[in-house]
């Protein structure tokens, strides 16, 4: 279950304020350590505190030099294998030239089982505190709220990159944890980042901490993030959480294999959400929600190539995307047979 629901402004800032000390401990343990000059005189806790300084105030990542993306990736693996006592690698890979993700999920299929929630948390290393974050919803409605089966043809366009419909309101449970899926009577609706071409998220960003990558996902360089969470109020789409707490990743359940820009430990007062598995769709694999998928309703790959399976389901079944009327130009498509 996602911790959105009970948030409190007083607890996130809390959680600012807890941070911002934090950060000046390490401030005052930085320049302690700069006065003295000799780090084998340091104490374990002034190392860290050094080694934090070092992580909050590095230059955005899009700006940094190779050299500086080398020395920023060094230090993380380092402390997050000390932290979690496995080794630990962070990736960054770039955006791969020719490349455009896209995600397609075919509604008729899907039968609530949720395995992409959980999928997805394994993956991505999310936190497993109570009201556990989870990037996915599968919303459950009743049968005729929203039918996909009494679409008419002119409810929906066909063809590459036009299939839409106008604007869909989800309104149902997606807390839902049935015994026996599918129950009779419901349908179900799984909604998370539609990588949009035009993110409001973006647009409202006051420290450019999150920005859209050429290969289209939306990515957030966590180090940079203030926790304003003006990115989750302009998504339309409800796909961002926000760590209101230090989040709980036991080492036992951490994927040591990460992305800088994607699944690596996140910390308080940051806001997190899908990437398309960047650790995983850089290097040629499948997202985890599509591994995931028992019945085989996701369909991922790069919608630049004709010859794509994405690509043939846009071209051929029905197809639209979730509030096209505003014009965000989605990359996440939902068909029907």
């Amino acid at each position: 279950m996602s911790n959105e629901k009970n948030q409190k402004p007083e607890e996130n800032r809390s959680g600012v304020n807890s941070r911002r000390k934090f950060l000046k401990n390490a401030a005052m343990g930085a320049v302690g350590a700069a006065i003295i000059g000799a780090t084998e005189s340091m104490s374990p806790e002034e190392v860290d505190a050094r080694s934090t300084w070092a992580e909050y105030f590095q230059k955005n990542y899009r700006l940094m030099t190779q050299d500086e993306k080398k020395e920023a990736i060094a230090r993380l693996e380092k402390r997050y294998t000390e932290e979690y006592k496995k080794h630990v690698t962070v990736d960054d890979s770039p955006a791969m030239d020719g490349v455009l993700f896209g995600m397609a999920l075919n509604i008729q299929k899907c039968i609530g089982c949720r395995r992409c929630v959980y999928s997805c948390v394994k993956e991505n290393n999310q936190s497993r505190s109570e009201g556990q974050i989870q990037w996915i919803r599968v919303i459950e409605m009743e049968k005729g709220s929203f039918s996909p089966g009494k679409m008419q043809e002119g409810d929906i366009q066909t063809g590459a990159f036009a299939g839409e419909s106008a604007g869909v309101t989800l309104e149902g449970e997606h807390y839902f944890d049935p015994p026996l899926v599918p129950e009779k009577g419901k349908f179900y609706f799984p909604v998370a980042c539609m990588q949009c071409e035009k993110p409001p998220c973006v647009k409202v960003c006051p420290a450019r901490t999150t920005y859209r990558e050429p290969d289209g996902v939306v990515v957030i360089d966590y180090n940079w993030c203030i926790g304003c969470r003006m990115c989750i109020t302009a998504c339309p789409y409800w796909a961002r959480r926000f760590n209101w707490g230090a989040p709980n990743l036991p080492a036992e359940e951490l994927n040591p294999t990460t992305h800088y820009l994607g699944n690596r430990p996140r910390m308080m007062g940051v806001a997190e959400k899908c990437t398309f598995c960047l650790q995983r769709t850089r290097q040629g694999r499948y997202t985890a929600c599509v591994e995931g998928c028992t019945v085989g309703a996701r369909k991922f790959g790069n919608l630049l190539d004709p010859n794509s399976e994405i690509r043939k389901v846009i071209e051929k079944k029905r197809v639209f995307r979730l509030k096209a009327e505003l014009n965000t130009y989605p990359k996440f498509f939902y068909f029907i047979d």
